[in-house]
């Protein structure tokens, strides 16, 4: 018998509760009765609760009162607080079709009154082993990778990590590169909390998204009359982002025309509205982001080179999702465990087949794309595990197949590089632009495939 108490959480009627504790003490647990009409956050809080019982009988048969139970359970395990819980019902209560879904859907197990306190504390014992094996697999893995709201401990996201604090305290402009769906504004909203601008406005602007004829009143605003529908004065997005951050997503894609009156705020500090009088002074930080290469539009004449050289100051470099192996099972396990929570409850984890689909996929869409498809795999799973096919992911390729397909593009991307780098006598800026890459890009690959070539060459 563990002599340890272990603190217990009973949430249920006081008539089932009564002598239950006292027998319950026998075999080491210290119960804490919740009722539905408590604050189902303060005692959790207090103490380390990972199993509760609660108590289910025919007299909360109707929906009202299920519903009830449904969001005190609920917010019971918000923040963190993944609590295993064991059903005590009757037999007429276990019959019905509603207490029975949610039995299989919220619970750990189950026990018919009346209570056996011998076979339910072995149960209690199993869903405590459970509940410190889940808690220190998954959910602590997952808090230690996490910074910033990402979740990573791959090399790349570490070299990112530490440049996000190196940033965040300097107030240049920045650059952040990367392909969609890499977390390029979480990456930009982590520099303006570190920054001195943290206490003000954070607004984000995807120049992609909008209309070529809104953009200019949509950056810089308009006066009332200044244009017809002009009913009234609207400040623009620059001009809100006072004191605090301006990021400006896919800026490559912001119109030629548009890029002169962006230069020149940058360079003086000042807005024009539409229709405005004067100049308006801000004091703003731009961070802006892309997933194209802007020193080809540079070189095609799509983006301006003193735009260019205005926002690169200070760049950031995000990593693709195919290049964080270590990464890919404990962000999918992290998804899994906030979309679940949310949606289906009774989803536990991963299949080894659906591990291994997801861990040989190409993530071509990186982080959105693996979030998008944990949502589908929770909502389309008929178990307790997620399945290749939940996730859309192919499952009938062998795994082994995978694996050398991964294998064969890692060989074949290694001997492009060195071709290229041989070509231009190891000048790495040379080969990035034939690879129609960037530098930054063009250095990690080197790393990742352990190609030293300042050894063959200079840079």
């Amino acid at each position: 018998m563990n002599t340890t108490p272990r603190p217990l959480l009973c949430f249920g009627s006081p008539e089932m509760t009564d002598a239950l504790p006292l027998e319950l003490a026998r075999h080491g647990r210290v119960v804490h009765d919740i009722t539905a009409s408590d604050d189902c956050v303060a005692l959790p809080k207090q103490q380390d609760f990972s199993v509760g019982l609660v108590h289910l009988d025919e007299s909360q048969l109707d929906p009202a009162t299920l519903r009830r139970y449904l969001e005190s359970l609920n917010e019971l395990n918000r923040g963190g607080n993944q609590v295993k819980w064991v059903a005590l019902v009757s037999n007429a209560a276990v019959a019905s079709p509603p207490i029975a879904r949610m039995i299989t859907t919220y619970f750990y197990d189950y026990h018919t009154l009346p209570v056996d306190a011998e076979r339910l504390s072995i149960t209690l014992g199993h869903a405590y082993g459970m509940a410190r094996i889940g808690c220190h697999s998954v959910r602590q893995a997952a808090d230690r990778a996490m910074q910033f709201g990402m979740v990573g401990r791959s090399p790349g996201m570490r070299q990112l990590f530490g440049a996000i604090q190196k940033v965040g305290a300097i107030g240049l402009s920045v650059m952040i590169r990367g392909e969609s769906g890499t977390g390029k504004e979480l990456t930009a909203q982590a520099i303006h909390r570190l920054s001195p601008r943290a206490d003000g406005p954070f607004v984000a602007v995807n120049c992609a998204a909008l209309p070529k004829e809104l953009i200019q009143t949509e950056l810089f605003g308009h006066e009332k009359g200044s244009f017809t529908g002009a009913d009234r004065r609207r400040v623009g997005r620059i001009e809100a982002a006072q004191n605090g951050t301006l990021f400006l997503d896919e800026i490559g894609d912001l119109p030629l025309d548009l890029q002169v009156n962006l230069l020149r705020f940058l360079q003086e500090k000042t807005i024009d509205r539409i229709g405005g009088s004067g100049p308006i002074a801000l004091d703003v930080r731009v961070i802006a982001a892309t997933h194209v290469d802007l020193e080809k539009a540079v070189e095609e004449g799509r983006f301006r080179e003193d735009l260019y050289y205005q926002l690169n100051v200070l760049h950031l470099e995000m990593p693709a999702l195919r290049e964080r192996g270590e990464d890919i099972e404990l962000l999918a396990t992290h998804f899994l465990r906030e979309t679940a929570r949310a949606i289906r409850p009774n989803v536990k984890g991963f299949s080894e087949q659906a591990l291994n689909a997801i861990t040989t996929h190409p993530w071509p869409g990186n982080v959105r794309e693996m979030i998008n498809r944990i949502q589908r795999a929770v909502v389309m799973c008929e178990g307790d595990l997620i399945r290749p096919r939940d996730p859309g992911l192919d499952q009938d390729t062998p795994n082994c197949t995978l694996m050398r397909l991964a294998e064969a593009r890692a060989k074949a991307e290694r001997e492009v590089i060195e071709t290229t780098l041989s070509a231009v006598s190891n000048n790495v800026s040379k080969a990035a632009r034939r690879l129609d890459i960037s530098r930054v890009t063009l250095y990690r690959l080197l790393e990742q495939h352990a190609i030293d070539w300042q050894k063959k060459g200079a840079g």
